[in-house]
């Protein structure tokens, strides 16, 4: 018999329990009170609307919902593609502007400057001027051995913007790393590009996995613009059929496409967050 099986709990911590749960109870209630009442009233001050009649027939026509569908599937297949592959591009690319970044001694400083206008210049230019610049800047120089596929291009657009972003979020997470690990490090004997790699990088990437995911929520929903450059993807299957009648009903089915893709990682992204900040709190590793 175990100390468990003997155990039994206080009376006062068995009315502490009891007030805890009715406490929760009482909140959820009232949290799903509040919830149907906000939504009823939004429900009746919409469709109460004099312009519903006509917004409901331009914006969410099940008509052409159930025309639009298959084709907004078929173009979300191109997403997906790129938001997997420029995804991977994007974290490798990244991580090596971040690492340019942080070299140190001044034999390194020309590819710091470098490292350092790159992320300047494409966290500040908008990611469509970037995409238009690409797709169509790019053809027009008729390079020898450059692609004029607009997927790719439109790819290398979004990996060129996101890897600035991320590059400062790994740059980010390398710094939280004490100066006294690199020194342990280095009083063991590891050279530089050991300690970057055995001791420095796993503490920082594990730093920095909650806003990592976060800039991918970012990606998925960012390659929808790639449909400027023509490309037949969720957005401009939705726009085709929009144009033919002037419903505007695909853009809506589309948006909620993106909106079920994007909630569950957002949820994994809050969850991953949660669960490092207990393991901090408690002591454990970040």
């Amino acid at each position: 018999m175990t100390l468990e099986d003997t155990y039994t709990p206080s009376a006062r911590r068995i009315e502490r329990e009891r007030h805890k749960n009715a406490r929760t109870r009482r909140a959820t209630a009232i949290a799903g009170l509040s919830t149907l009442v906000t939504g009823l009233v939004l429900f009746f001050v919409i469709t109460n609307s004099p312009g519903w009649p006509r917004t409901r027939e331009t914006f969410f026509s099940w008509h052409y919902a159930r025309v639009s569908f298959p084709q907004i599937i078929d173009g979300l297949w191109l997403n997906l593609r790129l938001m997997v592959v420029c995804g991977v591009i994007v974290l490798v690319f990244g991580l090596l502007i971040a690492i340019a970044r942080t070299l140190r001694g001044p034999v390194f400083f020309p590819l710091r400057l470098l490292a350092t206008a790159y992320v300047d210049f494409f966290r500040g230019l908008p990611l469509v001027i970037c995409l238009l610049a690409v797709v169509f800047g790019v053809p027009a120089l008729r390079l020898q051995g450059v692609t004029n596929n607009p997927v790719m291009l439109g790819g290398a657009a979004l990996v060129l913007t996101y890897s600035a972003y991320v590059a400062e979020v790994f740059r980010a997470g390398i710094e939280t790393v004490h100066p006294s690990q690199r020194a342990a490090a280095r009083s063991l004997g590891l050279t530089g590009a050991q300690t970057m790699r055995h001791v420095v990088l796993p503490q920082a990437v594990r730093r920095v996995v909650p806003p990592l995911l976060n800039d991918l929520v970012s990606l998925q929903k960012d390659t929808g613009l790639v449909s400027i450059a023509g490309v037949v993807d969720a957005v401009y299957a939705a726009q085709i059929i929009a144009s033919k009648d002037f419903n505007y009903t695909p853009y809506v089915v589309a948006g909620l496409v993106f909106v079920a893709l994007t909630i569950p990682m957002t949820r994994f992204t809050d969850w991953v967050t949660a669960r490092m900040n207990r393991r901090q709190s408690q002591g454990g590793t970040v």
